[in-house]
């Protein structure tokens, strides 16, 4: 019994690795959209990327650009929040993610001096998103907050991170995991997700070159993107559990110079998983 259950999940894993739909994150792009927009998201199309996550519309009309990815049959799944912007003017985030038809807003950095992310960061960061949260569920979306390194820096018996998660309402608020910047401060992405199953709901997908130095700030060099499975983040045993730990949403996002050439390669590596 216990063999024939162990062949079923195996079945099961192949099947969704086979068939999980992978996005990317358009910031991926940014050096190449701005000179050939219809052009680059051809490009982009032509990987058989259907998914996207992004907001910005590179200095067209919102409701032009919209017109053209909608012709090209992507779907914008999500959508950035700024901090401020999420104090500020959330009705105006609001309006953005419904023109798009995204579902999510994602927040992408919580202001904080230098390297220097307190526990009093983490409180406004935690006020904010409970806050922004409830109204954004309210009109049917839902925010996640993308940490980027310095939340993992240690408090009481965990992280700043762990107290985070614990004060913000799950209701109102969930989490992006990006595995790059989960794996550079020190974090197991693998780890992360068996302990909060179900907080991480979107997941950008990144891989890092072996022997970078990593840090809690924030910070690395773009170049040490480099193509899915080719680094030391553990891209395979991610997938195998980011599905079952309640992730609905992957996108790859490649920040270095080589974008155009690795996302094709990093699809067809993801292609490969069982």
């Amino acid at each position: 019994m216990k063999s024939l259950l162990g062949i079923l999940f195996f079945l099961l894993t192949s099947f969704f690795l086979q068939s999980q739909e992978i996005g990317v994150q358009l910031y991926s792009f940014r050096n190449q959209i701005p000179k050939d927009i219809p052009g680059t998201l051809e490009k982009i199309r032509g990987m058989g990327i259907t998914e996207l996550e992004g907001g910005d519309s590179y200095g067209l009309p919102q409701g032009e650009f919209k017109t053209m990815i909608d012709k090209m049959g992507f779907k914008m799944v999500s959508i950035g929040g700024d901090f401020d912007k999420l104090q500020k003017d959330l009705p105006g985030i609001i309006a953005e993610a419904k023109a798009y038809g995204a579902k999510y807003v994602v927040c992408f950095w919580i202001p904080h001096n230098g390297d220097e992310f307190t526990l009093e960061n983490a409180n406004k960061g935690i006020e904010v998103f409970n806050a922004a949260g409830k109204t954004l569920k309210e009109n049917g979306l839902s925010l996640c907050y993308h940490p980027h390194g310095y939340e993992f820096r240690p408090y009481e018996k965990g992280t700043l991170f762990d107290y985070m998660m614990a004060k913000t309402k799950a209701e109102w608020v969930n989490f992006e995991m990006d595995v790059f910047w989960v794996k550079h401060p020190g974090q197991d992405p693998v780890g992360l997700l068996k302990k909060y199953p179900g907080r991480f709901q979107l997941m950008h997908l990144k891989d890092r070159k072996p022997g970078t130095e990593g840090n809690q700030n924030g910070q690395a060099d773009e170049e040490t993107n480099v193509v899915l499975g080719s680094g030391d983040v553990g891209i395979a045993d991610i997938m195998k559990v980011a599905k079952k730990a309640g992730v609905k949403h992957f996108f790859i996002e490649d920040e270095s110079s080589r974008s155009m050439e690795q996302v094709p390669q990093s699809l067809a590596f993801l292609k490969t998983l069982r």
